[in-house]
């Protein structure tokens, strides 16, 4: 990349952000509400996992995405556990996901003992590619009694955990098409688009069971937290038994029916969450029309800027261009950095760290061709 196009882009990203000393990939806007609620959740004294903001927060969530069943956790990492744990996840199980994606999606899956199978990225999406999933299940599988088997481990595979990347849509359809064939139950890891819709339902509804991260970092945040969605009772009820330590109800004595998890959100995290939907049509159309400038700008410059697809909304997460290699991106990198801007290559691929390395994989071309080209920017919202 020339030096030319290096310092328009510095320029740009300089006066999008009012020229601050330091401009950060992504940090939290707030408002009035949130001292406000966290104090009246303070003096309440109702501080840790039961109080009247996390009911708050949750009915606010099941209304705004239309999930029937939600439950708050104190992380996105946690929720995805116990999404896996809720749909059966067990020891030697084995769960597909993808090849690119936050290390929590993995290391959730570990968690449970199961182990993950790494598959392939679609190009315009940078989730799941569904032709690899068809691909490896047609070619590396086989049903008995009902149930779904890998013909190399002879371990049975149960799930797919797809994730939405930088808040943009997979092609969730064709995957649930897939899935269907297979027999196979899939989790959203949403956890990076939370308000994003496809075809006007909102992304982490549309399978057996998603979740979404409330991280600092995200689109609204509750300092740390994180959410399980789900349209089936079964499964919220296993999920919401197992954030609260399995416990069982009893005036004066602490009963428990199995080993459970002390995964629930604080109500002093809710205070804040609480405030921060309270404002989140707002946040939504402030993060869209950042994304238009970004659009229009590196359209103008002939850099490809990673858009929405149709009958997608995206809530841009993270803003991502991908450059013509890798040399182009580190030049790039290097350059914002020394100028105090803050950016972020897309995730190494889970598969080659050591300690995933020796799990199944299939063919990864895409994952490795964009790998070295992806680069995302400084997505925080600003206002007059």
């Amino acid at each position: 990349m020339d030096n030319k196009k290096i310092y328009y882009i510095i320029d740009f990203i300089r006066r999008l952000y009012k020229n601050k000393d330091f401009i950060p990939l992504h940090e939290p806007v707030f408002f009035s509400k949130e001292k406000e609620y966290l104090l009246e959740a303070f003096n309440s004294t109702y501080v840790s996992t039961i109080g009247e903001f996390i009911e708050k927060a949750e009915e606010k969530i099941s209304k705004l995405i239309n999930s029937k069943y939600v439950l708050l956790t104190n992380s996105g990492t946690s929720a995805l556990h116990l999404a896996l744990l809720a749909i059966g996840i067990k020891p030697n199980n084995e769960v597909i996901t993808q090849s690119i994606s936050f290390i929590a999606t993995a290391n959730a899956i570990k968690y449970c003992g199961a182990n993950p199978i790494f598959l392939d990225i679609d190009k315009k999406t940078l989730s799941l590619s569904p032709a690899s999933l068809e691909n490896f299940l047609k070619n590396n599988t086989f049903i008995k009694d009902n149930k779904l088997y890998n013909k190399k481990t002879k371990n049975e595979i149960k799930a797919i955990v797809v994730m939405h990347t930088f808040g943009k849509s997979a092609k969730i359809k064709k995957i649930l098409k897939i899935s269907k064939k297979y027999n196979l139950k899939v989790i959203e890891d949403a956890a990076q688009a939370f308000g994003s819709l496809y075809k006007k339902n909102f992304l982490g509804t549309f399978g057996d069971i998603g979740i979404f991260s409330f991280n600092g970092n995200k689109i609204i945040t509750a300092g740390s937290g994180g959410v399980v969605v789900t349209n089936n009772k079964d499964l919220f009820e296993k999920v919401k038994l197992l954030a609260t330590v399995a416990k069982i109800p009893h005036n004066f004595e602490t009963l428990h029916s199995t080993i459970g998890y002390n995964y629930k959100i604080t109500n002093l995290n809710a205070a804040l969450l609480l405030a921060q939907l309270e404002n989140f049509d707002y946040i939504l159309d402030r993060k869209r029309f950042l994304a238009k400038q970004y659009k229009e700008f590196f359209k103008n410059l002939k850099i490809q800027y990673l858009d929405e697809r149709k009958k997608e909304v995206s809530n841009f997460w993270l803003n991502a261009i991908k450059l013509n290699s890798f040399e182009d991106k580190n030049a790039l990198a290097k350059a914002l950095l020394n100028n105090k801007i803050q950016t972020r290559y897309i995730y190494k691929p889970i598969n080659e760290f050591d300690f995933y390395k020796s799990f199944q994989t299939d063919d990864l071309t895409t994952t490795n061709e964009l790998k070295d080209k992806i680069l995302t920017l400084p997505s925080s919202i600003y206002y007059e």
